[in-house]
């Protein structure tokens, strides 16, 4: 199945680039590009894309009010963001506009492919960087809203019960912000292997992405969150 991508950044440089990976993979096509927050809406009606590659940051319009007025009228178009800024406070609001992805443009060729596939089939995609952010945001407010002292440590212990060893490095390297490529040269795997470590990981904690895995480690005490 094809997955058509409408890619709007006012950097051309930047632009051609990200085409040039897209290119690359069988199963992308992108069917415009544009140049301003805009005009999305308008190239969406036009060309129909399945995902959109938005700028935050755009003349005229940026790409979160963008994002906001394209998932209004087209709430079956999948947004994924890109930008430059990290800080939660950049990806909560871009999240709450409707977008189902949160791309640095420090990304790898494989976290954007990885990325447009995840979101293409119905789930979201954070980058690592930005998930261990946010993962920490949520660890600083979970011991600030906690009543007694004694509540605030968390009793981490592995999820052997559920997962396998292996999973349970891979899962805490996830918390650590790691991209595939990271889990791969901290275990010396493969990314391959890596990435059949993650999809055990997403099944056996019935999740349908990453983040929601890293969140939910959290939650149980299953990471630890430096």
């Amino acid at each position: 199945m094809t997955t058509n991508i409408l890619l709007v950044d006012d950097h051309k440089l930047f632009r051609e680039g990200v085409k040039r990976i897209l290119d690359f993979e069988p199963s992308f096509n992108v069917v415009a590009e544009g140049d301003d927050g805009s005009t999305a809406v308008k190239l969406v009606e036009e060309h129909n894309p399945d995902v959109v590659l938005m700028d935050i940051n755009m003349p005229n319009l940026n790409g979160v009010q963008a994002t906001s007025d394209l998932i209004e009228k087209h709430p079956e178009v999948s947004v994924i963001i890109l930008s430059i800024h990290d800080d939660e406070n950049y990806v909560t609001h871009a999240l709450k506009t409707g977008a189902q992805g949160y791309l640095l443009k420090e990304m790898d060729s494989d976290a954007l492919i990885d990325a447009i596939k995840v979101v293409s089939e119905g789930g979201s995609y954070l980058h690592p960087k930005v998930t261990h952010n946010l993962v920490l945001e949520y660890r600083r407010l979970a011991e600030e809203n906690a009543n007694k002292p004694a509540e605030k440590q968390v009793d981490y212990r592995k999820p052997l019960h559920l997962l396998t060893r292996r999973e349970c490095e891979v899962l805490q390297l996830l918390a650590d912000g790691k991209s595939n490529r990271g889990v791969a040269e901290s275990l010396y795997i493969s990314e391959k292997t890596v990435k059949n470590h993650v999809s055990n990981i997403l099944q056996k904690m019935n999740v349908n992405d990453r983040t929601q895995a890293v969140v939910s480690a959290i939650r149980n005490g299953w990471v630890e969150v430096l």
